[in-house]
């Protein structure tokens, strides 16, 4: 046959290279004649997979006729329809939280923090509570429960001012406030009469907080404070003296039992006492109880111990468990549902100068305290404890 380089029956036709008829197949002169008679059909590779054989030859494959509705187009059941009665549930049917990948949820958590629309969704107090953090016992996370909890507070609509009374300034690196040496502090408040007003700084990025920060000067006023007059109620007549009105006043005291301390025991109406759960945590508790019980009965009948708060817990340990047990057990109500976990998101947010509620709003640590924040705003509405006027 004279057939061009294009005409691919030509050269199929004089060089016939046939596989093996596989099972079921055609013969091979039934492969020519149908090569002969369509020339678009691929002859040389059509055997070259096994040829199975259908559906409908095999016996037990026959499906049962399906009965469509004419008032219906679904497809039948075996394509994955969901059936419609509502007493019959799917066990491959995902809940809510199933169904939302991780990062979803985490970002639903972080837009419920953070808030943007700017809504008052913490209830606000009728009158200013005046907390005081305060446990002798040092890396319990006082500082940390002060920052979290005022920032969280402040994203939802509350008044909120930070008075760092640590020497250390920690609550001022965290919440990004300069603190060098030369800055007004609070130091100038309790030494010098400074107005309140005229130290505190408004906070970066979140608005409703404002930041009286503490410097190393602070670190001499426990000597200093011996020899004034009325020592132990300086701190109250400069956040008496403030012009503005606040819904929290957080101080954050220093791991000791000072005048420093003493000034922001007899400043507050509240005590916050942040729990790590650990055994030593719980030996020097008691020590912290008497000297509220002699503040409140010489200085400050007002003073009450109204929240509890368990940090650094550990739900992989047994000893966790017991603490928290041994603390509800003997402060009953006054502990908070909300228990704050090991989170390294939680330490790593000061090295940045943020809070977790910023740093990583969708975090474990970021929605504990959200959580603590939320429940002491419910709180101090349904009871009036701790609210001056």
């Amino acid at each position: 046959m004279n057939g061009s380089a294009s005409d691919p029956v030509s050269r199929e036709t004089e060089h016939p290279r046939w596989p093996h008829e596989a099972p079921g197949g055609r013969s091979a002169a039934e492969r020519v004649a149908a090569a002969r008679g369509n020339a678009a059909v691929p002859v040389r590779f059509e055997a070259a997979v096994p040829q199975q054989p259908a559906p409908a030859v095999v016996p037990d494959a026959v499906a049962p006729p399906v009965t469509v509705d004419d008032t219906t187009a679904s497809p039948p059941a075996s394509y994955g329809r969901v059936a419609t009665d509502d007493a019959y549930v799917s066990r491959e049917t995902p809940t809510r939280e199933e169904d939302d990948p991780p990062l979803a949820m985490e970002a639903m958590r972080a837009v419920q923090i953070l808030n943007p629309s700017g809504e008052v969704t913490m209830p606000r107090p009728e009158r200013t509570r005046v907390m005081c953090v305060a446990n002798q016992k040092g890396g319990v996370g006082k500082t940390t429960t002060t920052v979290n909890l005022a920032v969280a507070l402040a994203l939802h609509g509350n008044r909120v001012l930070v008075v760092d009374l640590d020497p250390q300034g920690n609550a001022s690196t965290g919440l990004n406030v300069p603190h060098h040496t030369g800055v007004p502090d609070v130091y100038d408040c309790l030494i010098n009469s400074m107005p309140l007003e005229e130290v505190a700084q408004a906070v970066e990025g979140i608005p409703n907080l404002w930041c009286v920060p503490a410097t190393i000067d602070l670190a001499g006023a426990e000597i200093e404070l011996v020899s004034v007059v009325a020592r132990e109620s300086r701190l109250t007549r400069a956040i008496a003296g403030y012009p503005g009105h606040f819904d929290y006043v957080f101080i954050d005291c220093p791991p000791s039992l000072g005048l420093l301390t003493v000034n922001a025991l007899v400043a507050a109406q509240e005590v916050l006492i942040p729990i790590q759960c650990e055994y030593y945590a719980l030996e020097g508790l008691n020590q912290l109880i008497n000297n509220i019980n002699l503040v409140r009965q010489h200085l400050n009948p007002k003073l009450e111990v109204s929240t509890i708060l368990l940090t650094m817990y550990d739900r992989r340990t047994r000893l966790a468990d017991a603490v928290e047990q041994d603390v509800r057990n003997h402060f009953g109500d006054k502990v908070l549902q909300a228990v704050i976990p090991r989170n390294v998101r939680v330490s790593e947010a000061p090295s940045y100068g943020q809070s977790v509620m910023t740093y990583d709003p969708g975090s474990r640590g970021a929605t504990s305290y959200f959580e603590a924040a939320q429940e002491i705003a419910e709180r101090g509405v349904k009871e009036p404890v701790g609210r001056n006027a």
